[in-house]
């Protein structure tokens, strides 16, 4: 019903007339996720009830307002929905018996990991967009890699973890050589592909992980002071780190300062910080309850995007536009409800794997949530990751429909303990 309203909205607000193409699409979301439902009380009957239904409505405002940004964009980001939506059958279907399978194959999901992080540096198929090397060009497809590598790392992770937990919650100084390496692992990421996101989103999962697994609270804040100190010494080495430090915290200028595209300096917000700026304009814009799908303003008189490339890394901003506060923050209270029910999923859990996995792939959701708007609303440095499941992006909507799979399949399993129990 959601989809049919919000694409029949748009479609009266762009062409002025009632279109029945809205209730095909409406038709096709239900047909989508009528079917993975269906494979999903086949293969974990007892899983939590919530997590699919938020899922398809993510997909569903996202899709919506990717369809009001380019309606081109909006079949492509479809298809990767429905290759999703397979991607989430075939996992229940092949570890519906135990997925603690994978605990035995926790180094080549290390290995994976770190090869799908530094892919985008290999030559000839890595490419960089908007100074951040992140994304990979292959056979007519381009996608980042680093999406499917953050599940990877958060099963390696939980695997590692949950074997070392006691010799780490010892506090002994030679227990610090795995977490000096991943600090040196992200502060490589942040110095070799130019992004302060994707490095803070890796840490911060293994920083989650690690006070989970261990409950040493010291270990994280001396975790995160290092991670600080080697942010701080890499982005003074690295230009495209400093600049984006520089627009949040100064991104309207009163002099005119360089710009990397203008031969002539120009006022900053005019150059490095004008996608952030005119995002935070828009928002504005929308005031309580927001211009209207369809209403908002995306372009100019003229035809040209306000803001570039706005259903990626700045589609909050024009949902916050065109649905307003009272719509953006009910998208945030959305995405907390997933986050709240794979943290109970984490508790019901009756194994230290299964426990450290859901809270890592539920932890994993609420940072990236976190880093994307916290930039777009200037409470962090601005970072190029996605909305989960909201955003453009065919390699997020795959691996986030892992993530809701993954957490199905442990809570299956807590349930279906806690009932032989009782």
């Amino acid at each position: 019903m959601l989809t049919a309203i919000g694409f029949a909205s748009v479609y009266i607000a762009l062409k002025s007339q009632v279109s029945t193409g809205s209730l095909g699409y409406a038709a096709f979301f239900f047909a989508l996720y009528l079917v993975a439902h269906v494979v999903a009380r086949i293969t974990v009957p007892l899983a939590d009830p919530y997590l699919l239904p938020m899922a398809a409505l993510l997909t569903a405002i996202g899709l919506t307002e990717i369809y009001r940004l380019g309606p081109s964009s909006a079949l492509r980001q479809g298809v990767w929905v429905v290759i999703g939506v397979g991607a989430f059958a075939a996992t229940l279907l092949g570890l519906r018996r135990d997925y603690r399978v994978l605990e035995r194959y926790k180094y080549i999901f290390g290995v994976v990991a770190i090869a799908l992080l530094f892919l985008p540096l290999a030559p000839g198929i890595g490419e960089s967009i908007n100074g951040a090397r992140l994304w990979i060009h292959f056979a007519g497809l381009q996608f980042q890699p680093g999406e499917l590598g953050k599940v990877a790392l958060i099963v390696f992770l939980a695997a590692y973890l949950r074997e070392k937990r006691e010799v780490l919650a010892q506090g002994r100084l030679k227990d610090w050589g795995p977490l000096l390496v991943i600090w040196g692992g992200a502060m490589l990421v942040l110095f070799a592909t130019n992004d302060l996101g994707s490095a803070l989103l890796y840490y911060g999962i293994f920083l989650a992980l690690l006070y989970v697994a261990t409950a040493r609270l010291s270990f994280v804040a001396a975790a995160l002071g290092l991670f600080l100190v080697g942010a701080y010494a890499v982005g003074r080495a690295t230009p495209h780190v400093q600049e984006r430090i520089t627009d949040w915290l100064s991104p309207w200028s009163s002099k005119p300062v360089p710009c990397f595209f203008s031969p002539h300096p120009v006022l900053r917000q005019e150059c490095a910080s004008y996608q952030l700026v005119q995002s935070l304009y828009g928002i504005a814009h929308g005031g309580w309850v927001g211009t209207g799908l369809g209403r908002g303003i995306m372009t100019t008189p003229g035809g040209q995007t306000i803001v570039p490339d706005q259903n990626t890394d700045f589609i909050y901003s024009a949902i916050a536009q065109e649905i307003g506060l009272v719509g953006a923050a009910a998208l945030l209270l959305l995405y907390m409800a997933f986050v709240l029910r794979g943290f109970r999923i984490s508790l019901a859990a009756s194994d230290g794997f299964s426990k450290l996995l859901a809270a890592g792939l539920s932890f994993g959701f609420a940072l990236q949530t976190f880093v994307i708007v916290g930039g777009i609303l200037r409470v962090i440095p601005l970072t190029g990751i996605t909305l989960p499941f909201v955003s453009y992006g065919g390699s997020s909507v795959v691996s986030n429909f892992f993530l809701v799979a993954g957490l199905m399949l442990i809570s299956n399993r807590a349930n279906r303990d806690q009932a032989v129990a009782a």
